[in-house]
Formats: structure tokens, C-alpha cells, sequence
């Protein structure tokens, strides 16, 4: 887990802007046993503890493209030397350069006296391309959006007298991608991969007389992705200030050798680094706290850990450990996610020079070969889903609400796994999965040293590959939520001769970084799991291979097995084509409302690589299987298979008569489409349920009385003619009724949660079904004909928001006719406005062809939703109401507040 600072400026001021899980719970350790005589000061410093970790997002000022003086003397190749001895603590097979001279650049954008009044003032986290304007000839791979290309970031900021002689870093999350980091014009690090969190040393050139400039330069390859990656600093930035002497960065490992409700043994490994330039004796101390059932740090330790004294050289590191044991410890599960803190102090002569906490849970993991996987001993399947990092309308720029609002979602379903396809993830996303008890498949890379895209990471692999995977695993060891960490996604290295030796030295890396969690592996290679390359890995990942999970055992009997990617079906939101053809998944193209290039899928289910009931089938059918990770949790930006266009080469030329010569041929191919989202999601783009929510629903939350009847009913052409009719459900059979008429009752297969009858007579009025389990009626569902569109209806995830600036509510307006029935079909176009302190930050209707720009406040209903996403205003509370309207349908409002 992140550690997150005990700092020495009261949490609830450095975080107040975006308060989020860590920092309420450090504002708790301080509060409860730290700072008791400080909590009526806003800006009192720890007298003993100089540590600070103070949120940098605001007043940033932003441009696009390089200033004309800067050549080619800031391309990467130009500063790689000196680059590659930023985070050297992370690279033991790649050396850094010996000490290369910094370089020196007179460049405008340097110099704090530039005139950047013209510039952007923004707020980080911060993604320049989801302003757009989306374009037509854009490639659907990457979102049809403007994620190419150079940004630059300045922040005039004061570092006050008495900070002189602290050391003062920058931390940034995240920023896409090859961040250069510049301080009152001196190079003081950087990072390439657009993923990694860091951070840079800025001691050497702060200025303490007078303001100082921070500079940040991003360069965003073309063709570098194969999704929507986002462009800017699109997570948290943050200045951390402490003593010389004090716990490293990431400087903390909790590990639970044993843990059971009896007892659990907790040992802690603690990095202390000496920057003052002479030798230092320091005593290290660590306290672990229980958390509360309201996610508060108690005030009383659970457990003391034993104090140690180690001696640090001038300039040096040096690690220091201790094991205690604790009696009848609170266990972290998916069902009961209990957290502790531990909290470390480093002490000189009795003066305490650094307070450092870490969040972590007690629990135990075993990928087991008859079991699957088990969580505290007992066998638990993952149920889980693979999330890209973009947030839908809101792009990649990281927000902690949107983020919980899909973990909500998930959970309803009963979903309790995520794989971070295909890199590390935010920060503050492993903190919500740490309280909300989902497990997480951590993936590092989606290439090695062979890429995917001309641009792609494969460019940097031999440098940074060991840097990146270490710095990841560094970052988030101590989340219970990690069981896995996955080092490559469909590497083309399955099938090559360098591919098990890549796959052994990546494995090493995990091991000596983390050996208490499994390296593994995301194949999508059948023969790659008996070649050799499935050698090394604890636990092999196969993607796409329900089929073959008992020859894989077979053949590898001593290696646990994983799906790590499953099913990637695509359906549109309430579409549904005809005849329903379970081969044909390209049904779009030939749909009789819109022939070709309609651009939509059938919502049958059965389309895609493969049916969501091959792999529910088959984790039933193979216990020793840990789980799977379906593709995709939510619809995402980008790769929009089957109508993905290749437009890249309208990106490489500048010649507007070769543009507009490729843009004709691309047209004339078919390959110009207008999809820019994907439908592999089990949740479209703006977060609506797709039918195949409930198939997963029916699996695995088996408890739960439930039956989902599609399509919708509303056929009017359809008078007489068959009209397949499906039925998902966790009962044991059900019985379907047209109008009152029975059609027969079936019997669900084990392993298949899905009950068809597909020869259905179309006929307006009701459908009916009723769910039986053991005999007793378990669920009853219904779809009706409805009458045309008459109203509007608005709905809320919430409506009481925090007035912070950040947190989000999620506003849907649903089409319905005069009955109240919701109207399948409709699209009328719909405008919001809002009053009160918040705004419409973005809308959406789940409609993958929509190239509307997000930030508009008109919306046309897709299938009879839209969504609004409202934000409130910094430090202003009070009622809001949002309301709809729509030409020829009834209005709309709904309520907030903002506290």
C-alpha cells in the first residue's frame, strides 16, 4: 500500500481539497495519538517531526507544443543519460550512468520571468485530450481524441525560510507520458513510462528568498497505445518535505507471514536514508493501530513493535527490521476489508525526526491446486473484471468519487476482483479497493521488448524495465488488496526464444521485491502454456481458454492457473438485431433499422471472442481454477472492436492533400467509422447496466433472488415474427409468459445462467417470467409494450455531496412514456442546466458512435438514458437542482446539496 505521511501540517488542511480514504484516515492516527494539543491549528507544524505531504493540484498554468527556441534539445534521446539516473534505488540489473553533468537549456519555458500570463490556469489531475473536439478521421483505437503531442505545466509557488534545511520532493502519480521536471530552470529528473508514479529531489534549487518555477514538460508519442491513454498530469501531484534523515520513499514493507482469527505474526521492514552528510544514530520505533468500524485508526496500539537502533552512513540507505506477534487479529477480507495502520517514528537523541504511517491489512494467501484460490484458508473464486484507467466522460484525469462510483457498481453485480489492465493503476484506486475489499490482479506492462505499436513501450523496455516494475511493486506491496502481480499482457514473446528467459528475470524482480504475492502472467497464447514460457510464473494466466483449463493441469500439475482475461463479448445497450444469429457476431453491419454502418451490437450476448457463459461454465466445472477477469468491467475509450479504423497514417503526414487522399481511400474501405468507445464493457460508457450485468449478477451472486428478461418488447414490426426471447437467472428453472399465456418452463444447466426461448411470436403487451429455486418462486421479472415518449425522469447515485471542488454525482434521465415505463428506442435530444454551487462537468448516453463532445450540456438519449455528471464548487455549499428538458416531453428536476 502507498504509504501515506504522517505529515506535520494537519491533514485535514493539506488534504481539504480533495479529502480522500488516506488522508481521513491519517487526520484520525494524528488526531487519536499524535497531535491531540494541534487539532484546533490549521497550520501547526510537528514541533518533532518535520514531515509534510501537501496536495500540489492547484493553480497550474498550461500550453500545448514546444516554444520555437527549444530545437530538438528536449527530445528524450537528447536527455536519456542523465535521465536514467533518476530513481536509481530501483535498478540493480540496469545500471545508471556514472553522475552525468545535468544540462543546461536556454530555453524560454525555463526561466521563471517568462511571460506565461496568456497561458491556461488549471487545476491538476488534468487530461488535455478529452476536451477534444473528437474527429472522424482520429483512429477509434485511441478514442478518436487528440491524445498526441507536447503539453507544458508551470506552478509559481513560496517555499517559506523555514523549510531551509529540509528535503523538499516533488511525488507525481502520474503524467502521459515522457515528464521532464524542471526546477528554476535546472533538470531535476524525470520518468518516460506515462504510468509510473516518482519522485524527484528538488533540494538543490529551491529558492528561499523569493518564488520559485516549476516547469513539466510531457511528450505524448502518436502511436504509442493501443487504448485511449489520456495526455497531461492526470493524477495527484504532491510536495513532500521532511528531515535528512527519514524513512525513504515507499520506504515501508508489512508483510503477515501468518495470519489466522487465532493469531498473526506482522513484520515490518523499514528503509531509513541519511542525507545530511554526516554519519547518523537513530532508534526506529513502530506502533500498529486497529482501524474502527467507521475506517478510523483507534487510539490505543494494537500492537508495539520492537524498537531497533541502526546506524546510517553519510548519504546512504539502510533497512532495519521487526516481528511481533498479535492475538485475535481483525482479518482483511473481500467480505470484512478490517485495515490497520502502522505507524514509524525515527528518533535522534530523543527528538523524532520522521513519522511515517502505512496502511495495511492482516490476511493470508494460497493459489492451491485442487482449490483455486484461498483468502485466510478458505476457498474464495474471483470474480472479477479487467478496468482501463480512463473514467469515461471525464477522461483519464483521476477522481476519486468516479472511481468509487464503479467499484459500486461492480460490487453490485458481485463482482470482488479487478485486474488494472494494463499497467499500475492510481494510488488512491488500490486505497478504495483496500476499504471496499475487492482483490486486484496488478498488471505492469502490455509489451516487453517487442511492441504492439511503433511507439508503444517496447522503445524503453531495456532501459526502464526493471525501474518500472520495481517502483510499482515498491509503491503498492502493502495493500491487502494486491494477491497478484501480473509482469505482461499477450507479450509477443510467448511464442519466441527469449521469452522464457525474459519471463524468468521478470519473476526474480517480483520475488525480491515482494516474495509473499505470485508473479504472473496474461497469455493469450495456447501453446504458451506448454513451450516453456509458463515455466517461471507462479500462477499462469490464460486468456481466452475455457476450454483448455484440464489440459493445462494436466500437463502443468504443479502450477495454480488463472483466467486472467475472459469472454470480451460486445453488445450495444439496448440493441438487439434479427434474426439472432449466435455465429454471426458482426450482426451490425447487416442491421435491417440501419444496414451498414450502423455501428452498433446485438445485445444477445453471444457475440464477441467468446459468450460470458463458456467461462461461467467452466470456472464451476474447474474448481482448481482461482477465477477470472472478464474483458471489460466497463465500457472504455478506445479500441472499439469490431469497428475500430485505422486512421494513424492521417497522423503522420502533414500534407493536407495526403490527408484528405488517405481520408478518401480509409472511406472508401469502410474503415473511416464513427465508433470512438468500446462494447466489450458489462457497464457501458457513461456507467448504464448492459443486459450482460445480469448474467454475472445470476453467477456469482447466487444468493440473491434475481431473473433478467431481454430483449425489450417494444416491436411494432415485428407482429408475429419470431422474437428469441432470453432469461438470465440464479434460480434453478423458470417459466415465460406472453400476455398471460404460458411458453414454457425450463430448467437451467449447472455452470449456465442463461434460460432460452427462441421461438418467441412477437406480440405486443406483457412478458412475464417466474424464477423457481427448490421448488419456491425465487424471482419474477417483466417487460411490457410501452406507449410513445411523454416525460422526463431524473435519477441520482446520491444527492448529498461534499463542497470540496471534487466530488461528483451522477444524474440519469430516463425517457419514459405517460405510464412511467422507460421507452426503449428513444433518442430524444435532451438539455441540461444546472443552479446552486456545482456545474456539469460532462454528459453521456453510453452510445459508442457519439462524437458529441463531452463537455456539452445537450445529450440525445441512447436506447432512453443520458447522463449528467455534476461537480461541486470549491468551498461553497447549498441546494442544487439539475433539470432536464426535452422538446415535446415533460421536464424534469432533481435536488442536491452540496455540505
Amino acid at each position: 500500500m502507498t504509504p501515506f505521511h504522517v505529515t506535520g501540517t494537519l491533514t485535514a488542511l493539506i488534504y481539504a481539497k480533495t479529502p480522500n480514504i488516506a488522508t481521513r484516515l491519517l487526520q484520525a492516527v494524528l488526531a487519536a495519538t499524535l497531535l491531540p494539543a494541534l487539532l484546533h491549528a490549521e497550520t501547526a507544524p510537528l514541533p518533532s517531526s518535520p514531515r509534510e505531504r501537501i496536495l500540489l493540484n492547484e493553480d497550474w498554468l498550461f500550453t500545448k507544443d514546444d516554444p520555437a527556441d527549444a530545437g530538438d534539445l528536449l527530445h528524450y534521446d537528447k536527455i536519456k543519460p542523465w535521465l536514467l539516473t533518476v530513481g536509481t534505488e530501483f535498478r540493480k540489473n540496469t545500471p545508471s550512468p556514472a553522475d552525468p553533468p545535468a544540462p543546461t537549456f536556454d530555453i524560454s519555458y525555463l526561466k521563471p520571468g517568462f511571460n506565461d500570463t496568456g497561458w491556461r490556469k488549471l487545476n491538476l489531475p488534468h487530461d488535455w485530450a478529452i476536451e477534444g473536439p473528437f474527429k472522424l478521421e482520429y483512429p477509434g483505437e485511441t478514442g478518436k481524441l487528440p491524445y498526441w503531442g507536447i503539453g507544458w505545466y508551470r506552478k509559481h509557488w513560496t517555499v517559506p525560510a523555514a523549510d531551509h534545511g529540509k528535503r523538499l520532493c516533488l511525488q507525481i502519480d502520474g503524467a502521459m507520458s515522457y515528464s521532464t521536471v524542471w526546477l528554476n530552470g535546472h533538470l531535476v529528473g524525470g520518468w518516460p513510462y506515462g504510468y509510473a508514479s516518482y519522485e524527484v529531489n528538488l533540494t538543490p534549487y529551491v529558492d528561499f528568498s523569493g518564488p520559485n518555477l516549476l516547469a513539466i514538460r510531457l511528450d505524448n508519442p502518436n502511436d504509442s497505445s493501443r487504448w485511449y491513454p489520456g495526455a497531461g498530469i492526470y493524477r495527484n501531484v504532491w510536495l513532500v518535505k521532511t528531515a535528512p534523515v527519514h524513512v525513504a520513499h515507499w520506504g515501508t514493507c508489512v508483510t503477515t507471514p501468518e495470519a489466522s482469527q487465532a493469531g498473526a505474526t506482522v513484520h515490518i521492514k523499514t528503509t531509513v536514508t541519511n542525507e545530511s552528510g554526516s554519519p547518523a544514530n537513530v532508534t526506529v520505533r513502530t506502533a500498529l493501530f486497529e482501524n474502527g468500524p467507521d475506517g478510523k485508526p483507534t487510539g490505543t496500539p494494537a500492537l508495539t513493535m520492537p524498537s531497533a537502533s541502526l546506524t546510517l552512513d553519510a548519504n546512504k540507505s539502510n533497512n532495519i527490521e521487526a516481528e511481533s506477534k498479535i492475538d485475535a487479529p481483525k482479518l482483511w477480507s473481500s467480505a470484512a476489508p478490517n485495515l490497520y495502520t502502522a505507524v514509524t517514528t525515527v528518533e535522534q537523541s530523543g527528538a523524532i525526526l520522521d513519522t511515517y504511517a502505512t496502511p495495511f491489512g492482516i490476511r493470508s494467501i494460497k493459489f492451491d491446486l485442487e482449490k483455486g484460490f484461498l483468502l485466510n484458508g478458505s476457498p474464495l473464486k474471483l470474480n472479477g473484471v479487467c478496468l482501463h484507467h480512463d473514467l469515461g466522460a471525464l477522461g483519464a484525469a483521476f477522481n476519486l468519487r468516479a472511481m468509487e462510483h464503479q467499484l459500486e457498481l461492480l460490487r453490485e453485480m458481485g463482482c470482488n476482483a479487478v485486474r488494472t489492465s494494463h499497467n499500475p493503476p492510481a494510488p488512491e484506486f488500490l486505497d478504495l479497493c483496500d476499504r471496499m475489499g475487492f482483490l486486484v490482479m496488478e498488471d505492469t506492462f502490455d509489451c516487453w521488448a517487442t511492441g504492439k505499436k511503433p511507439n508503444d513501450y517496447h522503445l524503453l523496455w531495456k532501459d526502464w524495465h526493471e525501474a518500472d516494475l520495481r517502483a510499482a511493486i515498491r509503491r503498492d506491496r502493502n495493500h491487502p488488496c494486491i494477491v497478484m502481480w501480473d509482469v505482461g499482457n499477450e507479450v509477443v514473446e510467448q511464442l519466441k526464444p527469449e521469452g522464457p528467459a525474459i519471463s524468468a528475470e521478470l519473476v526474480k524482480i517480483v520475488h525480491e521485491e515482494d516474495p509473499t504475492r505470485p508473479a504472473t502472467i496474461a497469455a493469450n497464447q495456447v501453446a504458451s502454456g506448454y513451450n516453456g514460457f509458463q515455466t517461471p510464473f507462479d500462477v499462469f494466466g490464460y486468456n481466452y481458454n475455457p476450454f483448455g483449463y484440464e489440459k493445462f493441469l494436466q500437463k502443468n500439475p504443479k502450477s495454480p492457473l488463472n483466467g486472467s482475461e475472459t469472454a470480451s463479448a460486445i453488445s450495444s445497450r439496448g440493441e438487439y438485431f434479427f434474426p439472432k444469429d449466435d455465429a454471426n457476431f458482426l450482426k451490425g453491419f447487416n442491421d435491417p433499422r440501419g444496414g451498414k454502418g450502423y455501428y452498433q451490437m446485438t445485445s444477445y450476448d453471444l457475440s464477441g471472442v467468446q459468450p460470458p457463459d463458456d467461462d461461467l461454465a467452466a470456472q464451476v466445472r474447474c474448481p482448481f481454477v482461482s477465477g477470472q477477469f472478464v474483458w471489460t468491467g466497463f465500457d472504455y475509450l478506445g479500441e472499439p472492436f469490431p469497428y475500430s479504423s485505422d486512421a494513424t497514417n492521417l497522423l503522420n503526414t502533414t500534407d493536407p492533400e495526403q490527408q484528405e487522399k488517405i481520408r478518401r481511400d480509409l472511406e472508401a474501405a469502410g474503415k473511416l467509422t464513427p465508433s470512438r468507445s468500446s462494447y466489450f464493457g458489462i457497464l457501458d460508457l457513461a456507467g448504464f447496466k448492459k443486459d450482460r450485468f445480469y448474467i454475472y449478477q445470476a453467477a456469482w451472486r447466487p444468493e440473491l433472488p434475481m431473473a433478467h428478461i431481454l430483449p425489450h418488447w417494444n416491436w411494432p414490426d415485428r407482429v408475429g415474427m419470431t422474437t428469441p426471447v432470453h432469461v438470465y437467472t440464479s434460480a434453478d428453472e423458470a417459466e415465460l409468459f406472453l400476455n398471460g399465456q404460458s411458453l414454457g418452463r425450463k430448467k437451467r444447466e449447472i455452470g449456465h445462467f442463461r434460460l432460452r426461448w427462441d421461438d418467441v411470436k412477437y406480440q405486443p403487451g406483457e412478458l412475464k417470467v417466474v424464477a423457481y429455486k427448490n421448488g419456491n418462486e425465487w424471482a419474477t421479472d417483466t417487460v411490457k409494450t410501452t406507449g410513445a415518449p411523454a416525460k422526463l425522469v431524473l435519477s441520482m447515485d446520491r444527492n448529498a455531496l461534499r463542497a470540496d471542488g471534487e466530488d461528483l454525482a451522477y444524474v440519469t434521465a430516463t425517457v419514459e412514456d405517460a405510464d412511467g415505463l422507460p421507452v426503449p428506442h428513444s433518442s430524444n435530444l435532451v438539455h441540461f442546466e444546472i443552479s446552486g454551487p456545482a456545474e456539469i462537468v460532462a454528459t453521456d448516453n453510453g452510445d459508442a458512435t457519439n462524437l458529441e463532445p463531452f463537455q456539452s450540456k445537450d445529450r440525445k438519449a441512447f436506447n432512453g438514458l443520458c447522463l449528467a455528471i455534476v461537480r461541486t464548487h470549491r468551498g461553497e455549499a447549498g441546494p442544487i437542482t439539475v433539470k432536464a428538458t426535452s422538446s415535446d416531453l415533460a421536464e424534469a428536476s432533481a435536488p442536491l446539496s452540496s455540505q
